[in-house]
């Protein structure tokens, strides 16, 4: 659906020319929810902007349903926008608009007749949740609901793509969670492809499938988002996993693993990270190491959460045991699908 090939971006600099984005390659599935994460300064708005030539790239291909736009200019480029939505974060609404008349507004740029602005319109309403609103103005109406407001005049247009950027990031948790499970109704009512620009990995494990990670203008990570979440590579990635499941094991629980560390025991012992993700964590892993290979395996700390339905975890356990069936232990959990990493604790 959407393909970005050797895409490189620069602005103009007080030093001379700043490179926002370095070699981006980039393929998005037709009819997923493709995220795209970085801090602050990456180049995820520069990116987005690219995929619709809001910003015209310096150099490589921008090819979206089949139609490479980096060939297209003036009216060619203008048609080719239709099937690509837009929302923003700051909502871009018209003040002196209503909710209906923000919505008509591209429906009657593009001079359709009033009578289909409207067979058009009054559907999207009650799509977003807005029919009873349709005669406010944008300063009668909250935050959450201005951005339902933004997501329907994207719509409006019957586009192929939508394109989010930080659409989210202006709202509070509870909206943020509303808005997102509209998109996902939207994703599935209408099979659209929406990307998803943020720098929350909460929003991207709430409803995107795929992600990729952005750094410095260059994609450092993309996969799955239920193996980038058990399984980083890049140190970015983990930073910014950390923001909903800390890595770094808390003061008192390694505190705690020192204490038993301090204590007699035969064998050895070691603190063990397990990641696990999938049907793998709902099987009694632990119970059955325990009994295969006799060693002793206590939780000292541990989270549990979802993604897409899906669960995934980590848990630090503290191992004691004779050295050969706790290397055995650990080699059975890492064929049974867990990542198993030794933790330092001293």
């Amino acid at each position: 659906m959407i393909e970005l090939s050797g895409i490189f971006q620069t602005y103009p600099g007080p030093s001379g020319p700043v490179e926002a984005l370095r070699g981006i390659d980039l393929h998005v599935p037709a009819g997923s929810v493709f995220g795209v994460i970085g801090r602050s300064g990456a180049g995820k708005s520069s990116l987005v902007r690219t995929i619709n030539l809001l910003n015209r790239p310096a150099a490589g291909r921008v090819v979206v349903d089949g139609r490479e736009l980096t060939q297209l200019s003036g009216a060619a480029l203008r048609e080719a926008r239709k099937a690509i939505g837009m929302v923003f974060q700051h909502f871009n609404l018209l003040s002196s608009r209503t909710v209906y008349g923000n919505v008509a507004l591209p429906l009657e740029l593009a001079g359709l007749p009033a009578g289909e602005i409207r067979a058009r319109v009054g559907p999207l309403l009650e799509l977003v949740g807005l029919s009873g609103l349709r005669g406010r103005y944008p300063a009668q109406i909250s935050g959450g609901q201005k951005q339902r407001v933004g997501i329907a005049r994207a719509l409006a247009s019957r586009p192929r793509v939508l394109l989010s950027d930080e659409a989210t990031s202006a709202l509070d948790p509870e909206t943020t969670r509303s808005i997102l499970a509209l998109l996902q109704q939207i994703n599935r009512e209408f099979g659209l492809t929406i990307v998803l620009i943020t720098h929350q990995m909460q929003v991207i494990k709430q409803v995107a499938e795929r992600v990729a990670v952005i750094d410095a203008g260059r994609i450092v990570e993309q996969g799955p988002v239920l193996q980038v979440f058990t399984q980083p590579q890049h140190a970015t990635t983990r930073s910014l996993i950390d923001d909903i499941a800390p890595q770094a094991l808390p003061e008192s629980v390694l505190a705690r693993i020192r204490a038993l560390m301090a204590q007699p025991h035969e064998g050895s012992a070691r603190l063990l990270r397990l990641a696990f993700a999938g049907e793998g964590a709902d099987r009694p892993l632990l119970s059955d190491v325990i009994r295969r290979f006799g060693i002793d395996l206590s939780i000292v700390h541990g989270q549990v959460d979802e993604i897409q339905g899906r669960p995934f975890g980590s848990l630090a356990v503290f191992a004691r045991g004779a050295h050969e069936p706790l290397r055995q232990a650990v080699s059975h959990l890492r064929g049974a699908g867990v990542q198993v990493q030794e933790v330092a604790y001293a």
